[in-house]
């Protein structure tokens, strides 16, 4: 009786791969540079402040990994273009840079909307296009990462713009992986709760708005960052290869009814 072949174990590994990401300044931005330099990337911060991310690519060095920092507003797109142009081809693209302002539907202002629709729109799907230029240009396939929120699939008081920004995060991730899939481009989107960031600790002091929040994740808490980066590094790697135009939701049970 011959012994029965077993398939192979995908690999979560990334060594080779060449990553950036935005928004590494903080938050998810940076445990995202950090899970994916462990995994044997080498990645490339991306934020406006050029002390902060030598700071970061230095932590990531000093842990082992390899990094760069490009100290880049990616609201400025032409900047951004020039800047990338002179770096090599990426293989993995995470998308993390974003922001919001609260308030009222009824109060919300014209710059209110332009800033958040402006970085957590319009600086996604353009910076997606250049580095994915970049990744056909090189004949290399690749994957990008959208970081939305589970308010791309829900509403929130006071969230009007920013929820309207992470479901147009969501369509547009969908029509960007039919469009690149033909190229080897694998577009995939991951969708957070509250999680434990410079961002969401701001709203998170007020105890009303907390225990609100906590009433809503049925596991009973905040996230951290670590709760999201297993997802990035798995649809970065070969490990997801047959994902594409997917969303995962890392919410603690919110959106589940």
């Amino acid at each position: 009786m011959t012994n029965p072949t077993l398939p192979p174990t995908p690999s979560f590994r990334l060594d080779g791969k060449r990553a950036l990401v935005t928004g590494a300044g903080r938050g998810i931005g940076l445990a995202a540079a950090a899970a994916m330099a462990d995994a044997g990337a080498h990645v490339t911060l991306v934020a406006r402040s050029v002390d902060e991310i030598e700071r970061l690519a230095e932590a990531v060095r000093a842990r082992g990994g390899e990094a760069q920092a490009v100290a880049l507003d990616v609201t400025d797109l032409g900047r951004a273009e020039r800047s990338l142009a002179g770096l090599e081809p990426f293989d993995i693209l995470v998308n993390s840079a974003g922001t919001n302002h609260p308030a009222p539907f009824l109060d919300v202002t014209t710059a209110d909307f332009d800033a958040i629709m402006g970085l957590n729109v319009r600086s996604l799907y353009f910076m997606s296009q250049i580095v994915a230029r970049g990744m056909r240009d090189a004949g290399r396939a690749g994957s990008i990462i959208n970081i939305s929120s589970q308010m791309g699939h829900v509403g929130a008081a006071l969230r009007s713009v920013y929820c309207g920004s992470k479901w147009a995060i969501e369509g547009i991730s969908k029509a960007m992986a039919i469009d690149l899939a033909p190229l080897g481009i694998r577009v995939n989107t991951v969708g957070p709760t509250f999680i434990e960031t410079p961002l969401a600790t701001r709203f998170l002091q007020d105890e009303a708005f907390k225990r609100d929040v906590l009433s809503k994740i049925k596991l009973g808490r905040v996230g951290r960052v670590e709760d999201v980066t297993g997802a990035i590094v798995f649809l970065a790697s070969d490990a997801s290869a047959l994902m594409t135009g997917s969303a995962i939701v890392v919410d603690g049970g919110w959106t589940a009814d």
